[in-house]
């Protein structure tokens, strides 16, 4: 199978570290012009030192929509055809927060998550639409969790609620966006060691936790970044063509 996105453009949120770092750097790869976004400046220039001249970085605040316009309209004004080929929605996270009681956690702490997760995915996919429509085409696929399937390892209720709502509303866009020949699907990665949140949960968990963990995997290990970023490229590719409204778990079976 040999893919390509020569002469596209793809916009990557939350491309700092981990996941979308990895994800940017393998379109750039394969021939894509690639906008990353995040609002770590400092590892954004690292991302795209990785990705080489072909990616742009942007800080960029993906729960604020007037920032979300403007980032998408420089993309396509710079775009081959004046629209995004390929958004990936991965902006998301605990934000540095623990699992604690529900009658514990507190509104702001409740919603900040909500937002990153589940509105920044929303704010994204409406900025890249008018776009896409109007060329009668487009790949958007949103980065969710195994969270948003079952229970999460975090035991962070919000952070559960947000990403089984991105996969809700990856099935609604789906179906609206499906008749203008654009595909909306999503990646549910299980747990990898991607990024410092990742890391300090990874150690958290000790020894016998993290045994306990693998053996629940049915390939007995953990994933890499680049195990989900070879699912986002091909339900970005052609190749994918006819899927869409669909959930891939990228999780070493469970």
């Amino acid at each position: 199978m040999n893919i390509s996105f020569d002469g596209r453009t793809v916009v990557v949120t939350g491309a700092a570290h981990g996941f979308g770092r990895e994800i940017a750097r393998q379109f750039a790869h394969l021939g894509a012009t690639v906008w990353a976004c995040d609002l770590l400046d400092e590892e954004l220039r690292e991302t795209r030192a990785l990705c080489g001249e072909s990616c742009r970085t942007v800080v960029t605040d993906v729960t604020d929509r007037a920032a979300v316009v403007a980032f998408i309209r420089s993309a396509e004004q710079a775009s081959e055809g004046g629209r995004v080929h390929v958004l990936v929605n991965n902006a998301g996270g605990v934000l540095g927060q623990a699992g604690q009681p529900v009658e514990e956690v507190s509104p702001a702490d409740w919603q900040s998550i909500l937002d990153v997760n589940l509105t920044g995915t929303f704010y994204m996919a409406q900025a890249v639409a008018p776009a896409m429509k109007r060329a009668g085409a487009g790949r958007i696929v949103n980065i969710s969790s195994g969270a948003g399937l079952g229970v999460s390892l975090t035991g962070i209720q919000a952070y559960a609620a947000a990403k089984a709502a991105q996969i809700a509303l990856t099935r609604q866009l789906a179906h609206e966006l499906g008749p203008f020949g654009i595909t909306v699907n999503n990646v549910a990665p299980g747990f990898v060691r991607s990024n410092p949140a990742t890391e300090r949960q990874w150690r958290s968990y000790g020894e016998e936790g993290q045994r306990r963990l693998l053996e629940r995997i049915a390939l007995r290990r953990l994933g890499s970044p680049a195990d989900i970023a070879h699912a986002v490229l091909f339900l970005a590719s052609d190749y994918a063509g006819w899927i869409t409204g669909e959930v891939l778990s990228v999780s070493g079976g469970r």
